[in-house]
Order: C-alpha cells, then sequence, then structure tokens
C-alpha cells in the first residue's frame, strides 16, 4: 500500500497576490484607526513594506561590508577604473 500523497493546508490568496492573516493590534488604536477611517489593511502593507525593504538593505551593506571595505580601499589606492580618459 503506498502511502497517501501530503496535502498543503489551503491559504487564501486572492488576484492580487495578497493574503489573509491574523494579526494582533491594540485595540485603542484599532477603535481610533477606525474612527478615522484609516485602511488598516494598506497602513500594514505599506508599513510592512517599508520595514522589510530597510532591513534587507542593511543585512545588503553587512554581508558586503568586506567586499566593500575592499573595493574602496582599492579605488583610494589606484583611483577609478579609466579614470585617465576620462574627459570631463
Amino acid at each position: 500500500m503506498q502511502p497517501s500523497p501530503t496535502i498543503a493546508p489551503r491559504v487564501r490568496t486572492s488576484a492580487s497576490g495578497k493574503r489573509a492573516i491574523n494579526l494582533t493590534l491594540s485595540s485603542d488604536v484599532l477603535d481610533a484607526a477606525k474612527q478615522l477611517a484609516i485602511n488598516i489593511s494598506q497602513v500594514c502593507d505599506s508599513h510592512l513594506r517599508e520595514v522589510v525593504s530597510r532591513v534587507q538593505e542593511r543585512k545588503w551593506r553587512e554581508d558586503h561590508a568586506d567586499f566593500i571595505s575592499a573595493y574602496n580601499a582599492t579605488i583610494e589606492a589606484d583611483g577609478l577604473p579609466l579614470d585617465e580618459w576620462k574627459s570631463f
């Protein structure tokens, strides 16, 4: 007897590529946002996108710090590549 294939849990996804999740927020802030007709999903998505971008940028700089330092040292010592041919 063969084992039955594993079925992945279904995740609700819209055509726009968004997924429904559970999110816990402070009730006072949530109530104020609702009274001000703030689109909570849009604000959370936008802010999370900014945070992810900043963290990815910081991580990239950390991961490549050695190369960047070595490159800057090379430029400082030898100048820019093709610098002798620039006309400005």
